[in-house]
């Protein structure tokens, strides 16, 4: 999938988990992963990533899913040099499209401020919170201190 100066890809060997890593560990959801998790994560779901022509990678997206009947979408992002041109929306919309993920009973992700951007695509806050629970474990990462911790 292309449009000027990028590509979209599925394919494992587009995927680049050092880029992916250099900006996830950084991010408010998972600050400070190590590496390791990261490829672990890449090789046990559904990823898109998108290139930048002469640039590499700029932007990455995951699913977690049993390709059946739920799916988890994380870990978005577009680098800050290419955001503001709807290439966001574009991989969101790629991997919606996705065969793997027809046909899915529920399809969830969690974000603290791109709900415009996931509400273009039919996501919507939860019609039954009440129903939901989690297990939550801010800052895990950063507690992390040597590769034998993963």
């Amino acid at each position: 999938m292309e449009r000027p100066g990028y590509r979209l890809s599925f394919a494992a060997e587009d995927i680049d988990a050092v880029a992916a890593h250099a900006f996830l560990t950084t991010a408010y959801w998972c600050e400070g992963i190590p590496l390791a998790l990261i490829e672990r994560a890449i090789a046990n779901s559904l990823c898109i990533a998108l290139h930048a022509t002469g640039q590499g990678q700029v932007g990455f997206a995951r699913v977690v899913t049993d390709r059946t009947t739920f799916a988890y979408l994380c870990d978005v992002y577009v680098l800050q040099d290419h955001r503001q041109q709807g290439l966001a929306d574009w991989m969101v919309q790629s991997l919606l499209a996705h065969p793997d993920l027809q046909g899915l009973r529920r399809f969830m992700l969690f974000t603290r401020d791109a709900h415009s951007l996931y509400a273009r695509h039919g996501f919507q806050p939860l019609v039954t919170p009440e129903r939901g629970m989690e297990v939550v474990r801010p800052g895990m990462y950063r507690q992390l201190t040597s590769p034998t911790d993963v």
